[in-house]
């Protein structure tokens, strides 16, 4: 369970997160909203990567701002919108370094079977040795994911994780993700832009806009006509097709 309370983050005079205080349970969670509307700072400030200015997180019930940082890194994996790297790494040596919180205890060959796992998982084997400045943007992309994935944690927060997929890479990301909430009981938050995506994956969604969370429930309350039009500012029709909200912006 993540649980934020009264959280504000400022970049200088710019408030980014606004008094945000939400409880998000174990399943699938979006955090949709325009641009600049705080989604990955308030992920950023769960993970961390920032330190709110006010308020406080917690991760079942630990202060992340005085748990020690192995012990949150044993509950909790992000992963950032950018990624970069001052070393050259292979993927399958990225994906390993998933396993840094769990050095030290003598066991290596759990730590390989969880490697090997998030490399089939992310379809990686046939890169698994090739440096990661020889890979497409979205096999870049999908190393990083494995390498979250390798954390073995019980929460799992993602900044815009389809980014540079392509459209199966895309869903079969999507389809690991339910699959990690439904089989294992996984926390995962996801920030992301696409609406029917989050719509198609998500129990909870939770839309922000100029720092604060304005709707925070389940697809259905929240995919809703007036609820987009007044996020985005911008003319929406909401359909449901095959059981799924689809939202056309018109």
């Amino acid at each position: 369970m993540i649980q934020t309370s009264s959280v504000t983050r400022r970049h200088g005079s710019f408030v980014a997160v606004d008094n945000v205080t939400a409880s998000i349970g174990p399943g699938v969670t979006a955090i949709i909203g325009p641009n600049g509307a705080g989604k990955s700072t308030l992920l950023s400030a769960i993970g961390r990567l920032m330190s709110p200015d006010e308020g406080t997180i917690t991760i079942d019930g630990r202060d992340v701002a005085t748990t020690k940082s192995r012990e949150i890194a044993r509950a909790l994996a992000i992963l950032k919108q950018d990624n970069h790297l001052a070393i050259r790494l292979s993927v399958q040596d990225l994906v390993a370094y998933g396993r840094y919180p769990h050095g030290g205890s003598g066991r290596a060959d759990e730590d390989r079977s969880h490697v090997e796992r998030a490399i089939d998982l992310l379809d990686l084997g046939a890169v698994r040795t090739r440096y990661l400045d020889e890979l497409s943007g979205g096999q870049r992309q999908r190393a990083f994911v494995a390498m979250a994935i390798a954390q073995d944690t019980s929460h799992l927060l993602l900044d815009e994780p389809l980014n540079n997929l392509d459209p199966r890479h895309g869903v079969g990301l999507m389809k690991l993700v339910r699959q990690l909430a439904d089989e294992r009981g996984m926390t995962v938050v996801i920030v992301m832009h696409d609406i029917n995506v989050a719509a198609a994956y998500a129990d909870q969604i939770v839309a922000m806009r100029d720092g604060r969370v304005v709707e925070h429930g389940p697809v259905d309350d929240v995919i809703t006509q007036e609820c987009l039009e007044d996020l985005y500012d911008t003319p929406a029709t909401v359909a449901t097709v095959a059981d799924r909200r689809i939202v056309l912006w018109t």
